[in-house]
């Protein structure tokens, strides 16, 4: 059960009550993240996010939203992705107007002071230093860097060094003019709140916004005919692959033969590539495969973390995995094994407030009509074997497939086994 509607202004709320939770979380986001970004301000609006916690109207000083926040016992923090930014606090129920007010300080009222600023640069700089050194991470970024190239889908979410070391003030106070309009924001409740007033307490909480009409996500080229590999030098014991394909947007029909078809492939300990790959091969301890679909793009993906030497062995049964799943069709107890696995997975991740919050609004960031986990449940279960194979069949092509690979290479090439056909 949950409640969707939208203001005069544009603004959107989401309502979703839990009377049996002991938490409520308060989530305000905007639609915008790094695929809004031009490459001279590539990383401002993960940097401005990390700005609002440094002094805001009614909480000047940098350490008074922490020191509020902790002292209602809260869970609090914010997040930038590709699409969007948000920023939330999970409370105890009765401890919800505050963390509203909190929040919708936060998100209208930053003062962005210089000196905070430029102490944040060289925090920023070291997030970036930090995910350049977990593997896991920066293979992920060069899969996105294969797959779109230079163009704001293929860019870094932390962003740019030099832009993160040189953009201004005004910079920022322009960027959040143009974005953090009512007709860009979603403002989520979720959990045990008492339901009394909370359409009107929010909407007084954000009376302030600037009212203006969502921002046009900017569309992303795809352009292939061949499959493309990025092969990186790193020193290390492990070398780490991300092997997949383009696919289609969230909008797609196709999402949700998609979802059971990378869970049958890498979803768990009984999947596919697990048993192959790690469990018979002996070639990988992490190994899975997941779909990542954004309002206009989308991709589905093994990842691996392999032994250094016997990278080709790895992506011959990778590449073998999919192939197979285009000429044979899954057998019916594999395929309700696979059902019950991620629908199971789905109810257990939304335990908790926060959880759920970022289950309705991830939707609406997308413009979906939001479904209810139940809804989810109900059309996994709805997929077959024939959608499995014809979802295969349309996407685990020659002109979708791509590789990026970090670990000791010293000029190596994977292009002769990078074919499906």
């Amino acid at each position: 059960m949950f409640e969707h509607y939208t203001l005069k202004n544009g603004m959107e709320v989401i309502l979703v009550p839990r009377a049996e939770s002991p938490a409520t979380t308060v989530m305000a986001t905007v639609k915008v993240g790094s695929k809004y970004e031009t490459k001279d301000i590539s990383g401002l609006s993960h940097f401005l996010e990390h700005m609002a916690f440094k002094g805001t109207k009614q909480y000047p000083l940098p350490s008074d939203i922490s020191t509020e926040l902790d002292g209602l016992g809260a869970h609090y923090n914010a997040f930038t992705n590709e699409e969007w930014t948000a920023y939330y606090a999970k409370v105890r129920n009765d401890a919800f107007d505050k963390a509203l007010n909190i929040i919708a300080d936060m998100y209208l009222n930053p003062t962005v002071p210089a000196e905070e600023l430029e102490k944040e640069r060289g925090v920023i700089i070291e997030e970036i230093n930090m995910y350049e050194d977990m593997p896991m991470w920066k293979v992920d970024e060069l899969f996105s860097k294969v797959l779109y190239g230079d163009q704001p889908a293929g860019w870094s979410v932390a962003g740019r060094k030099e832009v993160v070391q040189r953009v201004q003030r005004d910079e920022f106070l322009a960027y959040r003019a143009k974005h953090y309009t009512s007709g860009n924001t979603i403002i989520t409740v979720a959990g045990g709140y008492n339901p009394a007033d909370v359409k009107e307490k929010i909407a007084a909480a954000f009376r302030g916004i600037m009212e203006a009409p969502d921002t046009p996500l900017p569309d992303v080229r795809e352009k292939q005919s061949r499959p493309q590999e990025i092969v990186m030098f790193k020193e290390s014991d492990q070398a780490h692959l991300v092997l997949g394909f383009r696919a289609f947007d969230a909008h797609d029909a196709r999402h949700f033969p998609l979802m059971v078809l990378a869970d049958l492939l890498g979803g768990g300990m009984s999947s596919r590539l697990f048993k192959h790959v790690r469990d018979e091969l002996g070639l990988a301890y992490y190994i899975d495969a997941e779909t990542h679909l954004f309002t206009n793009n989308g991709f589905v993906a093994a990842r691996a973390g392999v032994a250094k030497d016997r990278v080709g062995d790895a992506l011959r049964a990778i590449v073998a995995e999919f192939k197979e799943l285009t000429e044979r069709s899954v057998g019916e107890d594999e395929l309700k094994k696979t059902r019950a696995h991620l629908i199971g997975g789905l109810f257990l991740s939304l335990e908790t407030s926060d959880q759920l919050a970022s289950f309705y609004t991830g939707q609406r960031v997308m413009n979906l009509a939001p479904l209810t986990p139940e809804d989810v449940a109900e059309r996994i279960e709805r997929v077959t074997a024939a959608d499995i194979q014809a979802v295969a069949r349309d996407l685990f092509t020659d002109d979708r497939l791509n590789l990026a690979a970090l670990g000791p290479f010293k000029g190596e090439s994977f292009g002769d086994i990078l074919h499906i056909s």
